[in-house]
């Protein structure tokens, strides 16, 4: 499990005083930097050399988030297909789950313009972050 810690800012808040509920997106794909490492060490992000596409993310809402606390996002793999994988993100603050979801993630070859399947020395690397519970 990957955990990354964020520091909300003022213009992450909502009218209500919230975090507004699309800066979840933005800081679980920020989470999934370590991820995406695996994948390209230097984050190397072109076509030529970056194997993933995004297919699918979800998001269930079950608490508020508010600016004056830190938010720590925990970020696990909860399995691994053939051509695709699944990654498990929470956003909790001050230990409290607030935000739950997932990113199904493809590995892909974008001159075939198709997903390929994840080459066995990657997915023992994805094995690595599997959650006890996948």
């Amino acid at each position: 499990m990957w955990t990354t810690t964020i520091t909300p800012r003022f213009g992450d808040t909502d009218v209500l005083g919230h975090i507004n509920n699309t800066v979840l997106a933005i800081w679980f794909e920020q989470a999934r930097n370590p991820l995406f490492r695996i994948f390209s060490p230097d984050l190397n992000l072109s076509p030529e050399t970056f194997p993933l596409i995004m297919a699918h993310t979800d998001y269930d809402f079950v608490g508020e988030l508010f600016l004056q606390h830190e938010v720590e996002i925990r970020s696990g793999v909860s399995r691994i297909g053939n051509k695709s994988f699944t990654l498990y993100h929470e956003a909790r603050q001050q230990e409290r789950l607030c935000v739950k979801g997932h990113a199904v993630i493809v590995y892909y070859n974008f001159k075939a313009k198709q997903s390929v399947p994840i080459p066995d020395a990657i997915k023992k690397q994805l094995e690595a972050h599997l959650l006890p519970e996948a």
